[in-house]
């Protein structure tokens, strides 16, 4: 595997190094030994995938708040999607800042999410699935979000003619509004 560092500390895109022949391909994507070398975790307690079958769904931005924090992995088993994160770390010299890529079935790239950054993608073709690694189970009362067009966010999403999105989604604060509620412990 390739790890590549992004704009945001401890988030990495990896790429695989696949063995084909005229079968197809064969390829690692976590190694805990690996990962580790790189200063990450590669042990994963959950699983779960996200099927989109439409164009233009957009899921996020979320995250996960201590003490259920989770680091993410996460790649497109078919389809692609624009995937952006932000960090969300006190005191890290990015936050706020967000770093955005394609995954796509075709170009077998994931993306290490670290504890304390959110998450979230458009679909960018039809029926799309994405598939989840976590570090740490789903726990609704430490699920929380962030909305995904705030301004300060600067995320370039892509246009579409008919963009799915939940209301939950659609209700998340903007990082002002979430900092402001954690300065005044609402």
């Amino acid at each position: 595997m390739q790890f590549h560092p992004t704009p945001l500390a401890g988030a990495f895109l990896i790429d695989i190094e696949p063995v084909e022949d005229q079968r197809g391909l064969f390829a690692r994507t976590v190694c805990e030994d690996e990962f580790a070398r790189h200063g990450l975790v590669g042990r994963f307690v959950q699983q779960s995938v996200s099927w989109n079958p439409h164009a233009g769904t957009l899921r996020g931005l979320h995250f996960q708040i201590a003490p259920d924090q989770e680091i993410k992995l996460v790649r497109v088993t078919r389809g692609a999607i624009f995937d952006a994160i932000v960090d969300l770390r006190p005191g890290s010299a990015t936050y706020g800042k967000a770093f955005h890529t394609e995954l796509s079935a075709g170009n077998r790239r994931q993306l290490y999410i670290p504890a304390g950054m959110a998450h979230g993608f458009q679909s960018l073709e039809a029926d799309t699935e994405v598939l989840y690694q976590m570090s740490a189970p789903f726990r609704p009362a430490s699920a929380r979000g962030l909305r995904w067009d705030d301004p300060a966010l600067n995320i370039p999403w892509p246009v579409c003619a008919s963009r799915k999105i939940s209301d939950n989604d659609r209700a998340w604060p903007t990082l002002a509004a979430r900092t402001l509620a954690l300065t005044l412990n609402l």
